[in-house]
């Protein structure tokens, strides 16, 4: 089969924007693939089936047009506003080109953090209390604090800083205009839960998705001083693949109770938001030990290095799967929702 291979590469970081405070690769461009995972994706795809690979810039419609692939694996997270998840997609749906993950729809309603909640909420699965802003001075006390402060349509951590955990309305209100200035964006203000935090890899589609090994964050491998958060920080700057943090645990030590519930509550999230293949589905406990999604992530990061602690990977390890085996399972639940040999 040929396969075209989509996808958004980072820059040099030696080329860096000197406006952005944490460089190129990890800031506007934070959700995009190194080529380092860009290469272990093809590679993984080739010891299958014919590879393309193909940037995800103004050129990727005419060069799809002209090799019209028979399945395109999608990791291209888009270039920019906040429909930017749905922009692959779509083009390969007018396209008629069969194509891995999630719909334009969900990856669009998935990465509006308020959106996904409100769907969450309407059938019932636990998500924090929140409230949308777009300046300070529409904080009316809705949210009880502590609370999070995160922009709206962002991925990887990106403006959640160590200090976006608030715990007085002056540090919030700041904040927010700080968020809003920056990012250009509305502000998710959220109520923070003091439990365990979990990540939950799914794979599949319908009944038969299954739940790989739970990750677990272990903040008290965080520095001195920092907030019990999976912050920006904690994933891209303390962790540093040449000396390894052990914020994972996986699998997570867990009972059997808290698994089913973590898990249980992720397959509907999974279901209600109509995910496909898979997806990465973030958790954390309320006080009283409730699982609530805090986020959900249908084109999931799949960094190669375990260094690198990207979480799909991690639980895929852990299940017994490798890398490749990883990449080319989701290939054949595409191929299976298609009805594709």
């Amino acid at each position: 089969m040929h396969i075209a291979l989509l996808f958004n590469q980072k820059s040099d970081p030696d080329n860096a924007d000197p406006d952005d405070q944490h460089g190129a690769c990890l800031g506007a461009e934070a959700e995009w693939d190194s080529p380092d995972t860009i290469l272990a994706v093809a590679d993984a795809l080739a010891t299958e089936h014919q590879v393309t690979r193909i940037e995800a810039d103004d050129n990727a419609f005419e060069s799809l047009r002209k090799l019209r692939p028979d399945l395109v694996f999608n990791i291209a997270e888009g270039r920019h506003g906040a429909g930017r998840e749905a922009q692959v997609p779509a083009l390969l749906e007018m396209l008629d080109i069969p194509y891995t993950g999630s719909d334009p729809v969900t990856l669009g309603i998935c990465l509006d953090k308020s959106r996904a909640k409100e769907i969450l909420a309407y059938h019932g699965i636990p998500t924090a209390r929140f409230a949308v802003v777009e300046s300070a001075h529409e904080l009316n006390g809705q949210v009880s604090l502590p609370a999070i402060a995160k922009p709206l349509w962002e991925g990887s951590s990106k403006g959640i800083t160590d200090d976006c955990l608030l715990r007085d309305r002056d540090a919030l209100r700041w904040k927010v205009g700080e968020m809003v200035e920056r990012y250009r964006q509305p502000v998710l203000v959220e109520e923070y839960l003091p439990g365990r935090e979990f990540t939950a890899a799914l794979l599949g589609n319908g009944p038969d998705a299954r739940v790989l090994p739970l990750v677990e964050m272990d903040f008290s491998v965080l520095p001195a001083g920092a907030n019990p958060i999976y912050s920006y920080e904690a994933k891209w700057v303390w962790d540093d693949p040449s000396d390894p943090m052990p914020v994972h645990q996986c699998p997570a030590e867990v009972d059997e109770g808290l698994q089913k519930a973590v898990e249980d509550t992720a397959r509907r999230a999974f279901r209600v938001l109509r995910c496909r293949d898979w997806a990465r589905i973030d958790l954390r406990l309320s006080g009283d030990g409730v699982p609530n999604v805090i986020e959900i992530n249908p084109l999931p990061g799949i960094l190669p290095n375990p260094e690198d602690h990207s979480c799909f990977p991690a639980a895929s390890r852990a299940a017994g799967i490798s890398y490749a085996e990883m990449v080319l399972a989701v290939v054949r639940e595409a191929c299976r929702r298609y009805g594709i040999a």
